[in-house]
């Protein structure tokens, strides 16, 4: 066995005093406790040379010691040992707060075996505040490798060492609660913004991991129906997983829930309530999470190592309960928001598919007309609605208009309407009584603020006539060589008042003729000043394009109120029916 080298002797009383000013820079210029610790063992080692060394702090959580700096010990030992007051040597120093010197550890029964080489051990407790703060311990392969001296000097050190040591503890645990604000702070500002609900779930591990070590993470979400908290987000050993829901009855999720407190368990071994989902897991934290005194869920971290959880991370997680609670019901509401969105615009898919199948895709061959028709709908589905219906012997009736209201509710009358019309026009009804049988078929299916405004014609391609009814729709404009003919026709809207007559109008038209109907979201589109297109400017666009094809004249009007709107958004379905004369 190779002899233990002597330790340093100091020749008077000012070396000493000289090596203890240096142990107090060293340790005093620094309140970074892993450089502290390091001096430390530089010093000790250097003036008491040893094979096996150790500093141990004294945790009052674990009510042990554990190793914070060594050098030669083992690392499952350094990682995992923890010696309770009063047990070995280093555990007697500590209790007693008296350093121990065994110069032959096989004859001392309070040697806790860290070597088997291992002859002797020195253990010097530190004390700050009157308050026990670790252990400086020594162990050599040599018998009886230190001396009396070599006690003095290591007690010298330790009790000149353990204030510093103490500050720096108190310095990290306030630099790590002015973190920890820190943290909430950006917490509060970053989950305000987070509407993804997996996205939030992911980020808050990631911010809790960076405050507290843990082995298991999990977000449950209370169903209430079901008295059940559902994994919405786990983690174990960085890998997500799917663990079984937890009923509200069971576990220490089920009594954070129920209780409205957070949950502490130093030992899962000793606590009934803890559901084994894994055999390593020895401690757990499980915070409830409160949103206007509500249980929406549960926050719950486990770690595989005994008593890992301080009540500070009990308090830290307490304080971000609310934040999370919040940011978690904003994103369920987004989502289901989201999901309620989509299954309108599935819904309003589907209607308008069916609604470009109700209305004429093309417009039909007409004896002596010539046809275009063009649609903008303002959202998903127009309430705009217009046909045709071919009688005998050259004979058309034509039938353009607007139901009240805009989006779904307008698209859905305007299908009434259209369903109606096309059984009363079969009967060949002239204009005015096709428009009093409607108003009368409305009537007995009356709606809630719900009316159309229609104008009915008729086109007789034998005598160029268009006979004409008016239920509160938009003249039409006849544009004749360089004229504008406005011809009068007026009436109330369909399915407003019962017992409605029309009168009709008949119009005698001429080859060449262009007809131009509009909707009121032609006329009425708002520029972002607040001026109206009007009838005016439709008529200036209908004189400028009068002899071109009807198509040419539906795209040059809804180019012009485009110029004319501009950046504005639009408010009202756009339709507009253009018929020229052969």
């Amino acid at each position: 066995m190779t002899p233990q080298t002597p330790g340093v002797r100091f020749k008077d009383r000012t070396e000493v005093l000289d090596f203890l000013l240096e142990v107090a820079a060293a340790t005093q210029e620094t309140l970074d406790l892993d450089r502290i610790l390091s001096n430390v063992a530089t010093i000790v080692t250097r003036v008491i040379p040893s094979q096996l060394f150790a500093i141990l702090l004294y945790s009052d959580r674990r009510k042990g010691l554990r190793i914070r700096y060594s050098v030669g010990h083992r690392r499952e030992i350094v990682e995992n040992l923890i010696i309770p007051l009063g047990e070995g040597l280093t555990g007697i120093a500590a209790q007693t707060r008296e350093t121990v010197l065994s110069g032959d550890v096989r004859k001392d029964p309070n040697y806790l075996p860290a070597l088997d080489a291992v002859r002797s051990e020195l253990a010097a407790p530190m004390i700050a505040r009157g308050k026990l703060v670790g252990v400086i311990d020594l162990q050599s392969t040599s018998l009886h490798a230190y001396s009396e001296y070599d006690k003095m000097l290591v007690h010298l050190l330790a009790s000149r060492v353990g204030s510093s040591i103490d500050n720096a503890r108190l310095y990290r645990r306030v630099d790590v609660q002015h973190r920890t604000m820190r943290t909430l702070a950006r917490v509060s500002q970053e989950f305000s913004s987070i509407l993804d609900l997996d996205e939030l779930l992911r980020k808050l591990a990631a911010i809790i991991r960076s405050l507290i070590d843990y082995d298991a993470f999990a977000i449950l979400l209370l169903d209430e129906p079901r008295q059940v908290l559902r994994h919405s987000f786990s983690i174990r050993y960085d890998e997500e997983v799917t663990p079984d829901h937890i009923p509200l009855s069971q576990g220490i999720t089920g009594a954070a829930a129920r209780l409205r407190q957070p949950m502490r368990i130093e030992d899962t071994a000793a606590d009934p309530r803890y559901i084994a989902t894994h055999p390593n897991i020895r401690s757990e934290v499980a915070v409830p999470l409160l949103l206007r005194d509500r249980v929406i869920g549960v926050l719950d971290i486990e770690s595989s190592r005994l008593n890992n959880f301080t009540l500070e991370h009990v308090r830290t997680l307490t304080l971000l309960g609310p934040t999370i609670a919040s940011a978690l019901e904003n994103a369920r509401l987004y989502d289901e928001i989201t999901q309620r969105e989509q299954r309108m615009e599935n819904d309003l898919q589907a209607a308008r598919k069916l609604q470009s199948i109700l209305l004429p895709s093309d417009p039909p061959d007409v004896e002596g007309l010539q046809i275009a028709v063009g649609l903008k709908p303002a959202r998903e589905i127009s309430g705009d609605l217009f046909d045709f219906f071919d009688y005998d012997n050259g004979q058309m009736a034509i039938v353009f208009g607007d139901s009240s209201g805009k989006g779904a509710a307008a698209a859905l009358y305007a299908a009434l309407v259209g369903g109606l019309l096309r059984s009363l026009a079969r009967r060949k009804r002239g204009p005015a009584d096709l428009l009093r049988a409607l108003n009368t078929n409305l009537a007995e299916r009356k709606a809630e603020a719900q009316y159309a405004t229609l104008l009915a014609m008729l086109w007789d391609a034998r005598t160029m006539r268009l006979t004409m009814a008016n239920a509160g729709g938009t003249p039409p404009i006849i544009c004749r060589g360089d004229e504008l003919l406005n011809p009068e026709t007026s009436g109330v809207p369909v399915g407003l008042l019962e017992d409605r007559r029309y009168d009709e109008t008949v119009v005698q038209l001429q080859s060449g003729d262009l007809i131009v109907l509009t909707s009121d979201g032609i006329l009425d589109a708002f520029n972002e000043a607040g001026v109206e297109y009007g009838r005016d400017r439709l008529g200036l666009a209908i004189k400028r394009h009068c002899g071109e094809a009807p198509q040419a004249v539906v795209d040059s009007i809804f180019a012009d109120v485009q110029l004319h709107v501009a950046e504005a958004p639009q408010f009202d379905d756009q339709t507009i029916l253009i018929l020229r004369v052969e």
